[in-house]
């Protein structure tokens, strides 16, 4: 939250304890003063070098007066400096102790407290501002989680039921073709595969667990396009491919596979007729950039901000008998995160979706390549 400027809490610690020490010379300078000049007329005059000698004079009535008397004041300024000090500390760490009792409470109780520490800008405003973003964080990643492990049970445990389902219809009828079911058994399996192993590369690219390199993002582009040219061809889409060298820094099997799910994604929803898919690349200061467009019907920007959850398969999107896991956009995203890069995802006025992933990248330029046609 906003807050007004304010001192910190070192500088608060700092005017107090100066101001303690402050007081308790100013209150034992008055009684030296005091004891010295008590057989002087003028009370503000200074006290002479022989007035120093008669406090140590045992002859004298001073050091048996001044003794006890200092005695005292001593006790009086430990006294005062330890409640004060006491009062004084409690006070200024009042913020700390708050923000441990909102520690134990997210401990034993919902991830939905929050401190909301009311006060100006300081070392434990700062503390608890930021202690209360990493527990917003946190709650939404916990419930993330739990969404994408209910929906992972769901869709797992969908192939297994149809295939319990067929084998149940083998069972109860010997005379049934083998041959188609093993068919149906084989797609289903497949598609069970298919879900593991993008689950797989989900926890992956989630846990960071890989060695970072210089990648050319084009070249990435190229490869996507060419593996996935029949799929288009038979689909009725042409790719066209543009841009220049764009290296990034990451993974060069997790970045593949993010172009590949983009350019698969952008087939995959697309014009039933003459659909067209465009991939670019491009180098900025520090940032490698792949966009990825294509046609399709108009998109709503609320359905659009949806599409990288996991299992999320876009229900008011064109389907053209393309079926996939779910998962293409939550890898793209999670790979992205990875990469410490951000992803992009704007609908095209004419339809169709802009993906435009950024990434931390190597300076380094080369002329555009040609666009070509596919």
């Amino acid at each position: 939250m906003d807050r007004r400027p304010g001192l910190s809490v070192r500088l608060k610690l700092t005017l107090s304890y100066a101001g303690f020490l402050v007081v308790a010379g100013a209150l034992l300078l008055a009684a030296v003063w005091v004891f010295l000049l008590r057989e002087r007329s003028n009370s503000l005059a200074v006290p002479h070098r022989s007035d120093f000698l008669r406090v140590f004079d045992p002859t004298n009535f001073g050091p048996v007066v001044f003794v006890p008397a200092g005695i005292m004041v001593l006790a009086f300024l430990l006294v005062f400096g330890l409640v004060g000090g006491w009062l004084l500390a409690g006070r200024i760490l009042a913020p700390l102790t708050r923000i441990t009792d909102a520690t134990r409470q997210v401990t034993n109780g919902p991830l939905s407290y929050r401190i909301r520490l009311p006060g100006r800008h300081d070392e434990f405003r700062e503390l608890a501002d930021s202690f209360d973003l990493m527990l917003a964080r946190f709650e939404a990643h916990v419930a993330e989680q739990q969404r994408f492990a209910a929906n992972a049970s769901h869709e797992l445990r969908t192939p297994l039921a149809v295939t319990q389902a067929l084998l149940d219809v083998a069972r109860d009828d010997p005379d049934r073709d083998i041959g188609e079911l093993v068919e149906r058994l084989r797609a289903v399996n497949t598609r069970a595969i298919g879900l593991t192993e993008a689950l797989l590369l989900l926890s992956r690219a989630n846990q960071r667990s890989f060695t970072r390199e210089h990648v050319d993002l084009s070249l990435l582009a190229e490869e996507a396009t060419e593996t996935l040219l029949p799929l288009a061809e038979k689909r009725g889409v042409t790719i066209e491919t543009s841009g220049e060298m764009s290296v990034a820094i990451g993974s060069q099997a997790l970045l593949l596979q993010l172009a590949t799910n983009l350019v698969h994604n952008a087939i995959g929803h697309n014009l039933p007729d003459r659909g067209v898919v465009w991939v670019s690349t491009s180098a900025r200061p520090g940032t490698a950039v792949l966009t990825v467009e294509n046609t399709g019907e108009k998109l709503t920007s609320q359905l659009v901000s949806t599409l990288t959850e996991p299992f999320r398969r876009g229900t008011e999107r064109l389907h053209t008998g393309h079926a996939g896991v779910g998962l293409g956009l939550a890898i793209v995203k999670s790979i992205t995160q990875a990469h410490d890069g951000t992803l992009t995802l704007t609908p095209r006025p004419a339809g169709g979706l802009r993906v435009t992933v950024e990434l931390p990248a190597v300076a380094h330029r080369r002329p555009p390549r040609p666009q070509r046609d596919m």
